[in-house]
């Protein structure tokens, strides 16, 4: 739990600390020190998340780019009358809602 530090070293602290700021001192302290690692947890999970959600967001906007790229080329590919067979059909709402046994929208 905290590293090399052992339990008579933990005794020893925690006298000395019993020393310099007294029974009635050193309980507020502890609730403050607890205070206080909690907000810096908390603060460390918000960074954490936010790091995460900007990454998915990238993500996200590769995965667009890369399936607007596909659907131009096979767009090109149509006109020019060439067969696209390197390049996978683009789900259009009419596929997927017939794929997903609903309506298009």
């Amino acid at each position: 739990m905290f590293g090399s530090i052992g339990m008579p070293e933990l005794v020893i602290i925690l006298v000395i600390a019993l020393i310099i700021f007294g029974p009635r001192k050193l309980p507020e302290l502890g609730r403050s020190l607890g205070r206080s690692l909690g907000e810096f947890k908390r603060a460390s999970n918000e960074l954490r998340s936010t790091l995460e959600e900007e990454v998915r967001l990238e993500e996200q906007k590769e995965q667009r780019a890369k399936m607007e790229a596909e659907q131009a080329s096979a767009i090109e590919a149509a006109r020019t009358g060439s067969p696209a067979a390197d390049v996978p059909a683009a789900d259009t709402p009419e596929t997927v809602s017939r794929a997903n046994g609903t309506k298009p929208a």
